[in-house]
């Protein structure tokens, strides 16, 4: 008989909710603990899901875990992680891995030293259109790709007090134009503004890879209506993807296909890798050097709009 493997969710805000809600349906699973310092919201949370509420998350790493989602702040990314790895725990850690790259790379070497999984939660990489979108890439039904633009636009949401729209949702697309190309990104050139909010609320983010293959991402908080979009430009053809609607649809000289696609619940996916990782010894992707880099293009993006100038990625000094 296969035992459970014993998980646990550290912070329990909007994304947090939904950690707990997914692992608490799956098989194989059980959801062991759950810890918020938000004390009337944790119990109320334990309650309803039939789990133990902790507003100490080291009390609750004391319990035995196997693995854990930390969904906290991103400023309390890399004190949370390193307690995890120490107590033997495999982590998945919300996106961005963390608030500097530093703290990244101390939460990299700690998984390494503990010998556990180290996994960021890159979620849009489980979308099943994205997925689809990179198995036609590889097939190389579009050619060679040069170009991939996307937008990801919409309302500001209240919620978000720590970081601007380039951290918060434009690392999204980052993350995904190099997963699409199997590319790290080299050089970043930005144009932002901070006009209604205290931190950039839109941004322009050209991306460089290999010298001649390019990467283009609008984002911003201040379109009403929320769009989530990406164009991949082959030289046999080009491909619309829609993130929301899961769908991805392809156009050349002859024909306007619309691929098929299996929608599902891309952090369900997401969560289900992660159990599978942790369960099997495998190594996740994104791992946490993905996140890194990811993190590395976005503060290069936020330095290149301080200072109007191109930026090379890993040399932001």
């Amino acid at each position: 008989m296969r035992l459970l493997i014993r998980v646990g969710v550290i912070g329990t805000g909007a994304m947090g909710q939904n950690h707990v809600r997914i692992y608490s349906e799956m098989n194989g699973v059980e959801l062991a603990g759950i810890s918020d310092v938000d004390q009337k919201r944790v119990e109320a949370m334990a309650t309803q899901f039939k789990t133990k509420a902790f507003t100490d998350y080291k009390e609750m790493l004391a319990e035995g875990l196997d693995a854990v989602s930390v969904v906290v702040p991103t400023k309390l990314h890399k004190q949370v992680v390193l307690d995890a790895l120490e107590a033997g725990v495999h982590v998945l850690v919300e996106k961005p891995i963390a608030d500097t790259t530093e703290n990244a790379d101390l939460m990299i070497a700690a998984a390494q030293k503990a010998g556990k999984i180290l996994m960021v939660g890159h979620i849009e990489r489980f979308n099943p259109a994205v997925i689809k979108l990179k198995e036609i890439i590889n097939s190389g039904i579009l050619g060679k790709i040069v170009s991939i633009s996307t937008k990801r636009v919409g309302p500001y949401n209240p919620r978000i007090r720590d970081v601007g729209v380039i951290l918060d949702i434009g690392v999204h697309d980052i993350d995904v134009i190099s997963y699409l190309y199997g590319k790290k990104i080299n050089s970043v050139y930005a144009i932002a503004g901070a006009d209604i909010h205290s931190f950039e609320d839109h941004a322009s983010i050209i991306l460089r890879m290999d010298h001649n293959f390019a990467g283009v991402v609008e984002t911003n908080w201040l379109t009403p209506h929320k769009v989530r979009q990406l164009t991949a430009i082959g030289v046999k053809g080009v491909a619309y993807l829609d993130y929301i609607n899961q769908t991805v649809q392809l156009h050349d000289n002859e024909w306007i296909r619309k691929a098929k696609v299996e929608h599902s619940e891309p952090l369900k996916n997401e969560l289900t890798y992660f159990i599978d990782c942790a369960t099997n010894g495998k190594s996740p992707n994104p791992c946490g050097e993905d996140g890194k880099h990811a993190l590395e293009v976005a503060m290069a993006a936020i330095k290149s709009y301080e200072e109007e100038r191109l930026i090379e990625v890993g040399k932001i000094n």
